[in-house]
């Protein structure tokens, strides 16, 4: 028989996140689960804490940092229910002999499409169409500039499984793809996508994507500096996490109107900062719909539930520590 956790706590994991038969899946795996809120007060969770073995965490709704994980001493496994995990003190966990797993790969396809959708929604005018037409206004000469991704320069920061999507799909469209990322990928320039410097990348691009992992190292990676490199007329797209992005250096940058910024992580910023991009036009702020496909939706809890399955069988899988 496989062993189980004695006590899973789960961080800002709601009934609403898991259908019905994972929450099945997730009970096989352990003798008691114990939901902690947002709201719940520290010594609720502290108390919660003291006897777990396994922690599940949402880190955008509950972080983990070291209190966290130093507030449980019997702590073995913490399922992160994302691919990021920079929100988890994953260093400090591996120093208590605490595996860390996460979910990588489950939106690749969803966030990569997504990437192509707003990119263009935005140079073929597309909302501003579908207006015109409900007007009644179906003339065929284009009362706006319209231009396409192929023949143009994109650049990808970041190489990992979505960023390399992303260069594939670029590709595909015609434009000339370049790419920096922490290590080198020679696989992928075998296939014609060029490794640059990241500065000279950003100042030569039309198109510019972010897909970088949230780490201590790339917090603020899209500084003042580099984002006043920014080639003019470009479309900087960031689907990764906001802490990527000096956002005071950016509004001054969206403040000469010659670039573009999209991102969909609207909803963890804070209502002062979505106030304050949404008085630039030349900022184009969504939901967060890049991850959310019935698909992609599927493997994230089935991944969730398989890295714990792996994990109380001694064969984990996902390790990010």
């Amino acid at each position: 028989m496989m062993k189980k956790f004695k006590k899973l706590v789960l961080l800002g994991i709601g009934e609403q996140l898991l259908a019905s038969e994972y929450w099945k899946q997730l009970g096989a795996l352990t003798e008691k689960i114990v939901h902690i809120s947002k709201d719940d007060k520290r010594e609720f969770r502290e108390r919660e804490l003291a006897d777990a073995d396994g922690l599940l965490v949402n880190q955008f709704v509950i972080p983990a940092p070291k209190d966290i994980i130093a507030s449980a001493p019997n702590l073995k496994y913490i399922g992160v229910f994302s691919t990021a995990y920079g929100k988890v003190d994953f260093e400090y966990a591996n120093k208590k002999g605490v595996v860390v797993c996460n979910i990588p790969g489950f939106s690749t396809e969803a966030v990569s499409e997504f990437a192509f959708g707003v990119i263009l929604e935005y140079i073929r005018d597309i909302e501003r169409c579908k207006q015109l037409a409900r007007e009644g206004d179906f003339s065929e000469v284009p009362k706006f500039p319209l231009y396409e991704i192929k023949g143009k320069t994109f650049g990808v920061i970041g190489l990992g499984r979505i960023g390399m999507r992303i260069a594939e799909l670029a590709q595909a469209f015609g434009a000339d793809v370049c790419y920096w990322s922490r290590h080198r990928r020679k696989d992928a320039e075998a296939r014609g996508i060029k490794y640059s410097d990241v500065d000279k990348l950003i100042s030569e691009c039309n198109f510019l994507s972010t897909n970088l992992a949230l780490t201590k190292d790339t917090e603020n990676f899209m500084n003042a500096a580099r984002i006043a490199k920014i080639k003019s007329g470009s479309v900087f797209i960031n689907l990764s996490a906001n802490e990527l992005i000096d956002f005071d250096a950016l509004k001054k940058r969206l403040a000469k109107n010659d670039m573009v910024y999209i991102a969909d992580h609207s909803d963890e910023m804070s209502p002062e900062l979505v106030k304050s991009l949404q008085a630039f036009k030349n900022c184009i702020l969504y939901p967060p719909l890049a991850f959310a496909t019935n698909e992609a939706r599927v493997l994230k809890q089935e991944m969730l539930i398989s890295n714990a399955e792996n994990f109380l069988k001694g064969k984990p899988t996902n390790i990010v520590n």
